[in-house]
């Protein structure tokens, strides 16, 4: 089916398609009465909008719904089958696809490990093939797959679709990656730093949903953050916006920014860190037993959890530190909420005592949650990137 082209019928008419489409998405089924009552549009201009969006094939009619009083009015819903978008999560040992209709409900996915196949054409490859059998085991015609989004794990230039730096990639500099998705798999795609692509997930369907001013604060073995200010993702002048990892810590370590390095920030409360930190005090308290040395980070807040002395004492600097850099984030940002992802960030026990240490401020004193969607987050981020770049394609504004 053809897509709505500009020339017909107008900028004006075009701009209330969206608006009416929209509220479809929201509000679905409704009639057009509620239409005219949501949108403010007169009876005629809805009547009109509906014909037009109904001729494209985006809005489809359910027949009679119930009387309040009067006539049955016709129910009208969004055609999620008109198309379908895929999402992208490309993370630094393996790939992850989903694809989902137009009123993002994923449908399938698909996970690939990238060892040994991580330079950027491969990758590209093994995107087009999942892609492929993702759609045919769905049953989905090749041409109703209308754009797919990507979340990249480094920092990326969205303007350009060009991934600037990918450190735990092979080969990815300057990498035009938009440009290799779209030749390969012939449809739109858009490209985006992984952690802000979380973030916009969180706010279509996590833990921000609604929330205009928040940071999404991933902590894992790298550090990151997505920064959501005005309902829309910040980027920088540069696409660093969110480098937090390299944030300079009051009596830590002095680490020089090198683009393929980890920070001070991140060296500290990173998984490296974290757990290089606790090797260390297992070694030097070696004659109490260091039968658990080689925990992981998250394991080692839960031994504190238990009544580990050792493991208290890391959580509680570790809180301290993480405080100190959230307090700093809310000084400047003023936002709202941080929401904390990644295997280290929805820590419960980090969380408790990072909130203990950040409620003795009477400033800076932002509401801290645990990212709702988990690992998926960038997933739904990058359905939510094609989402957008296919209506904006569909409608043509």
């Amino acid at each position: 089916m053809d897509h709505i082209t500009p020339s017909r019928p107008g900028l004006l008419k075009r701009l209330n398609a969206r608006q009416v489409l929209t509220l479809l998405r929201s509000h679905s089924p409704c009639s057009r009465a509620d239409l005219v009552r949501m949108s403010g549009l007169s009876a005629p201009t809805v009547s009109s909008t509906i014909a037009y969006l109904q001729r494209g094939g985006l809005v489809k009619e359910l027949g009679l719904g119930t009387s309040s009083g009067g006539r049955r009015p016709d129910m009208l819903c969004f055609n999620s089958t008109y198309g379908y978008v895929a999402g992208i999560d490309l993370g630094g040992s393996n790939i992850r696809l989903a694809v989902s209709d137009l009123e993002g409900k994923l449908l399938s996915r698909w996970t690939v490990s990238t060892r040994g196949n991580r330079t950027p054409r491969k990758i590209v490859d093994l995107i087009h093939s999942g892609l492929q059998l993702l759609i045919q085991q769905g049953g989905i015609p090749e041409r109703k797959l209308l754009g797919v989004g990507l979340g990249a794990p480094g920092i990326t230039d969205v303007r350009a679709g060009i991934v600037i730096s990918a450190p735990h990639l092979q080969e990815w500099q300057s990498v035009p990656l938009r440009d290799l998705l779209e030749s390969k798999l012939g449809i739109p795609a858009v490209v985006e730093n992984d952690v802000n692509t979380a973030a916009l997930g969180e706010s279509w369907a996590g833990s921000a949903r609604g929330v205009s001013d928040f940071v999404f604060l991933a902590i894992g073995t790298g550090i990151g953050a997505g920064i959501y200010i005005g309902d829309r993702l910040y980027h920088g002048s540069e696409w660093a916006a969110g480098e937090v990892g390299y944030l300079l810590l009051p009596g830590g370590p002095v680490c020089p920014m090198a683009i393929n390095k980890p920070g001070a920030f991140e060296s500290v409360i990173g998984g490296d860190g974290i757990e290089n930190a606790w090797r260390q005090m297992c070694r030097k308290r070696a004659s109490r037993g260091s039968a658990n040395s080689q925990l992981k980070a998250t394991q080692i807040f839960d031994l504190a959890e238990q009544g580990d002395m050792r493991a208290r004492e890391l959580l509680q600097a570790t809180a301290q530190v993480l405080a100190h850099a959230l307090s700093n984030i809310s000084v400047m940002l003023n936002t709202s909420l941080i929401v904390l992802g990644g295997a280290i960030g929805t820590s419960e026990p980090l969380l408790r005592a990072t909130r203990k240490l950040l409620d003795r401020n009477e400033v800076a004193r932002p509401s801290l949650a645990i990212s709702l969607l988990g690992e998926d987050a960038q997933l739904y981020g990058a359905v939510r990137l094609a989402l957008d770049r296919v209506e904006s394609s569909i409608l043509s504004i």
